[in-house]
C-alpha cells in the first residue's frame, strides 16, 4: 500500500509529465523549459510563499492549474468577449477532466478528485477560501513572472488601458493577495509604480473570473 505521500509526489510526478509535453518552449535561469511545466513548478513555489500550510487538495490544483493548456488554443476561438468565454470555459473543463483521470490513476479516491477539480473549476470563489487561494497565487505568479512580456507583446503602452486590466486583476484578489503583491513579490521595476496605484486603490471586494 503506497503512503499519502508517495501517492501525493507520484500525482505531482504525474503532473509534471503531461506538462513537459508542452512544444512551447519559455527561458528561464539561462535554459529553456516547456512553458506549462515551468508555469506549474512558479505556481507551487509561490503556494509555499504565500500559503505554506495549505492543503494537500489545493497543493495538487496550484500543481495542475494549466496542465497541457496548449492543446486548447485560443486561436481556435473568436476573437470576441464571447469567445473568450467560450474558451476558458473550455479550458477549464479540460483541466479539471485531465486531472482527475490521473489522480485517479495515481489512487486518489473520488472526494479528494472533486475537491481538486472544484477548485480547477474556480467554484465558489467568494466564499471558498481554498479557491480564492488559488486565484491569489494565480495572480501573484502573474504579476511577478508574466506581466512584463504581456505588456511588452502588446504593442505601444497604453497607461488607461493597463490600469483597466490591473483594476479587474485586483478585483479578483482578496485583500492578503493584493497585500502580497505589494509587499512580497517582485514586482517589474517600470510597472511597479502602476501596480501599486492600482492595488492599493482596489478595495475588499471580490469578483468571480
Amino acid at each position: 500500500m503506497i503512503t499519502d505521500t508517495e501517492r501525493f509526489n507520484r500525482a505531482i510526478a504525474a503532473f509534471d509529465a503531461a506538462n513537459a509535453q508542452d512544444p512551447h518552449l519559455e527561458s528561464a535561469g539561462g535554459r529553456e523549459h516547456p512553458k506549462e511545466l515551468l508555469y506549474a513548478e512558479r505556481m507551487s513555489a509561490m503556494l509555499e510563499r504565500y500559503a505554506p500550510d495549505a492543503s494537500e487538495a489545493l497543493r495538487l490544483a496550484v500543481r495542475c492549474q494549466h496542465i497541457q493548456r496548449w492543446k486548447i488554443p485560443r486561436s481556435d476561438y473568436p476573437k470576441t468577449p464571447q469567445g473568450y468565454q467560450q474558451w476558458r470555459g473550455r479550458l477549464m473543463k479540460f483541466h479539471a477532466d485531465t486531472a482527475g483521470a490521473i489522480l485517479r490513476e495515481c489512487g486518489y479516491d473520488d472526494a479528494m478528485t472533486a475537491q481538486v477539480q472544484a477548485l480547477l473549476r474556480k467554484r465558489e470563489l467568494k466564499s471558498n477560501p481554498e479557491t480564492q487561494t488559488l486565484e491569489d497565487v494565480i495572480d501573484l505568479v502573474f504579476l511577478e513572472c508574466y506581466l512584463a512580456d504581456f505588456v511588452a507583446s502588446h504593442g505601444e503602452y497604453d497607461a488607461a488601458k493597463w490600469t483597466d486590466i490591473l483594476h479587474k486583476t485586483a478585483l479578483k484578489m482578496s485583500a492578503k493577495g493584493r497585500s502580497a503583491a505589494l509587499t512580497m513579490i517582485a514586482l517589474p521595476e517600470h510597472l511597479a509604480p502602476l501596480v501599486r496605484e492600482v492595488l492599493g486603490a482596489v478595495g475588499p471586494a471580490v469578483v468571480a473570473s
